[in-house]
């Protein structure tokens, strides 16, 4: 592999490991476990392995390791471990930065997996944490504790779009001592290099965009190496939260489309935002790329572009969401995002369902709220189909 290498040539060859066949497409291996020449092999291997030497599924693989390196090469990071799931990779990094009696701040503003983490089970194992306005740098200062370790945020909050300063939580990180951890999924690797704003660690729920075409679940978590091979290799090895190879070999597939296929979808999401904004059937209508944004500014330093997802505050509630969500003929009703099929949700009734209305209404999701994510539809036609659909709110 290059360094020279541009980010589009290495989502479609880095990490490549070709068998004695020369095949074109990477291999599948799909095995739970290696053979040794002999037993002295097997004892050296389990002391230290070797970069292409494996020892069990669990604890790596071929393809697997294929995809660790292209996403790797792809993020600017050192390492990555990939996961079974998005949130085994935000599990994996919080659980092996932490331990009990140390805390973390965490942006306020979260996927209602990962809030269920921070809020739940981290305290349960004696970790502390602190929830901020993640927009509000004072904040993430003022939460800072002699034992903070680890900072948490999402680039882009889950659902309401938020934009949060990474370079200026990393300072603040940086001088604590701690570790900065972002997730990174919304603005995905080819809108925005997290690892060069500060962040020290980055997550992706490989579901998503890297997929990209609903097919697996997977995960990834990318730092350095000294971190990646170590604690948190140690802790995922051992506690379950591998990527089966065949997963790998789809995410290998989807990375190399992503960047074509995230542009895309991006420069769809601006072109409906322009067209919807000030729409009288909506309420608010989030974008980080459209002007109305109130950190637009802060995105557009920070991404090349505003992203795949709006946020729709339909007039009327759960019942003209519900109705707009129902009236909709192109885009699906499905909680996932970041697929080549444009999808929408209903945060308050699906993801962050569980939240109390006090603590949705504080994160600004309220009952008209919908998720758009974006497709690789015709630009034209999800807007008719979005514009039809606000149109016939009227006819209730």
């Amino acid at each position: 592999m290059s360094n020279t290498w541009k980010p589009r040539t290495q989502a479609v060859h880095a990490g490549t490991r070709r068998s004695q066949y020369a095949e074109t497409s990477e291999a599948i291996y799909l095995t739970q476990g290696f053979v040794y020449p002999n037993a002295e092999a097997a004892e050296a291997r389990f002391v230290k392995s070797g970069a292409d030497e494996f020892i069990y599924a669990r604890y790596g693989n071929p393809t697997v390791a294929m995809f660790e390196d292209r996403i790797a090469a792809l993020e600017g990071a050192e390492a990555a471990f990939a996961t079974a799931s998005g949130m085994a990779a935000v599990n994996g990094a919080l659980f092996s930065l932490l331990k009990a009696g140390d805390h973390m701040v965490s942006a306020r503003a979260l996927f209602g997996s990962c809030l269920y983490i921070a809020e739940t089970l981290l305290p349960a194992f004696g970790v502390d944490v602190t929830f901020v306005d993640g927009t509000d740098l004072e904040a993430w200062q003022g939460a800072i504790r002699p034992n903070t370790k680890v900072l948490f945020l999402e680039a882009m909050s889950n659902p309401t779009l938020e934009i949060i300063d990474i370079a200026g939580v990393s300072k603040i990180s940086n001088a604590a001592g701690a570790t900065l951890v972002v997730d990174n999924v919304f603005a995905t690797p080819v809108l925005q290099r997290s690892l060069e704003l500060g962040a020290d660690v980055v997550v992706y729920s490989a579901t998503k965009h890297i997929d990209g075409q609903g097919r697996c679940l997977g995960g990834v978590v990318l730092g350095a190496r000294d971190f990646v091979r170590g604690a948190l290799e140690t802790y995922l090895k051992h506690t379950g939260g591998a990527l089966s190879p065949f997963n790998a070999w789809v995410m290998l597939k989807g990375l190399e489309t992503l960047d074509l296929r995230v542009r895309a979808q991006a420069a769809s999401a601006t072109y409906l935002a322009e067209k919807l904004a000030g729409h009288p059937g909506l309420a608010r209508m989030l974008f980080p790329g459209h002007a109305s944004h109130p950190q637009h500014d802060l995105a557009m330093r920070q991404m090349v572009a505003g992203g795949t997802v709006l946020a729709l505050d339909v007039q009327g509630g759960k019942a003209g969401a519900f109705a707009f969500l129902n009236a909709l003929n192109v885009a699906l009703i499905s909680n996932n995002l970041g697929d080549s099929k444009s999808l929408v949700t209903h945060p308050a009734t699906t993801t962050h369902q569980r939240l109390s209305p006090e603590a949705r209404a504080s994160l600004g999701i309220t009952d008209g709220l919908v998720r758009f994510s974006v497709g690789l539809e015709d630009a034209d036609d999800l807007l008719s189909d979005i514009l039809s659909a606000l149109e016939s709110l009227k006819l209730r």
